[in-house]
């Protein structure tokens, strides 16, 4: 059985565009280069908003503001499943640092399809593009 992991992932929305990242080379292939929503493990004595504020601080030097969760998705990868919890967030000043992502946009929910989203990020694509989340 692969291993489970427990992520989150920040929805963050600025106006009316949404943060959109670029992931480097990966040991594996199918989420190389894919476009995602930033975030990381819960590690283990945290809550889901407290690993959520930690992963942004470290990958993007941003500080956000959490509203509410927004969706949770089970993905199963080929070499590991995750329980991803996205949060929508919001943040200023609005331009992050990258640390570990090659390349960021910011879209409006409209445009979101445009990109080539890893697997686990494509239901809160959806979901956004069908609803519209409360600032």
């Amino acid at each position: 059985m692969p291993p489970r992991h427990e992520v989150v992932a920040a929805i963050i929305q600025h106006e009316n565009q949404f943060l959109c990242l670029q992931r480097g080379p990966s040991k594996y292939a199918y989420i190389a280069h894919k476009w995602e929503f930033p975030g990381g493990k819960v590690e283990a004595g945290e809550t889901q908003e407290e690993a959520l504020i930690r992963e942004i601080q470290e990958e993007l030097a941003l500080g956000i503001q959490i509203k509410n969760n927004l969706l949770t998705v089970h993905h199963a990868y080929p070499d590991f499943d995750i329980t991803m919890h996205g949060l929508l967030c919001t943040t200023s000043p609005y331009t992050p640092t990258l640390h570990e992502h090659v390349a960021y946009v910011w879209l409006p929910r409209e445009q979101l399809h445009t990109l080539d989203w890893a697997a686990a990020d494509l239901p809160i694509v959806a979901h956004l593009q069908e609803n519209v989340p409360a600032r």
